[in-house]
């Protein structure tokens, strides 16, 4: 069986939900309190074992900057961690741009030249962590390494899955099972037409076959569903797994106020910022 040595970071679309900051910024170098959203991603990757790293970006997107190896700050910071100062710098780094924004399955074939194994995508505005560490003592988190894991024991692609509550499932595609066998997704659906409330969290791994599949669930027939559409051959055919992430918490950079509610309970889960941030907190609501 190959070994996943690929990982996606799907960075392409243009972030309107959050302009005007993302007209200038991009979302995926907006922070977790002082940890680009990007480098979250990519040292998660890293720790789950890829050697290359492909992200999917914009033409009108420079990534320059949070792509750079900034170790010449290690002398004005000396506790901070050296791999979030230099997260690229162990692993090949291939930018890919997607001209237009066609929808997941597409920009996963703009980097799919490169790519003969198994690999993985994860979303660039979906942070999943396990860990809640500072930048002076930095852990990666290992959703990826999960569904590493999974693959590596069943030799079947599978995705990542979270509960959200019933309110919640009708801005995702929830799925239905039997096991860990995916029988179903649904895209959005309402609360009454929902099969559960686990849903599709942003975490992907993907077979070689994924490229075939592709051009036979071409975009121009399937559009943004392009991607459902290959997920729903492989239900069909060998299968599809889900791999629950339970104990992880779920950030999504993509929307201001989901973005704010996470500053704030990631902040209240670090060991380095917990007590002080709480206090404040206490006495700043006790003023309303």
């Amino acid at each position: 069986m190959a070994a996943v040595e690929d990982a996606l970071l799907v960075a392409g679309g243009l972030g309107t939900r959050m302009l005007p900051t993302s007209a200038s910024v991009p979302k995926e170098a907006l922070p977790l309190v002082d940890i680009p959203a990007l480098h979250h991603l990519a040292r998660e990757a890293v720790a789950a074992g890829v050697r290359r790293l492909h992200i999917i970006s914009s033409p009108r997107k420079d990534l320059t900057n949070l792509l750079g190896d900034h170790a010449w700050l290690q002398a004005k910071r000396p506790e901070l961690d050296g791999q979030l100062l230099s997260p690229f710098a162990d692993v090949e780094v291939h930018v890919h741009i997607q001209h237009e924004p066609l929808g997941l399955g597409n920009a996963i074939e703009c980097a799919l030249d490169n790519i003969t194994g198994p690999f993985l995508v994860l979303l660039g505005d979906n942070i999943l962590l396990d860990q809640h560490t500072s930048p002076n003592s930095f852990s990666p988190s290992k959703a990826s390494l999960k569904l590493v894991e999974n693959f590596e024991k069943n030799s079947l692609p599978c995705v990542g899955l979270l509960q959200v509550s019933p309110e919640e499932v009708s801005n995702y595609g929830v799925v239905r099972q039997e096991g860990d066998r995916i029988l179903e997704i649904v895209e959005k659906p309402s609360l009454d037409d929902a099969p559960s409330n686990l849903v599709l969290c942003g975490r992907y791994l993907f077979t070689p076959d994924c490229k075939a599949l592709l051009q036979k669930y071409d975009v121009e027939t399937y559009g943004e569903l392009q991607s459902i559409a290959v997920q729903q051959h492989w239900m069909n055919n060998d299968g599809l797994l889900g791999v629950e992430l339970s104990q992880f918490q779920w950030y999504d950079s993509g929307k201001p106020l989901p973005w704010l509610q996470a500053q704030v309970d990631h902040a209240l889960r670090r060991s380095d910022l917990s007590e002080s941030f709480s206090a404040w907190l206490k006495k700043r609501l006790a003023q309303d």
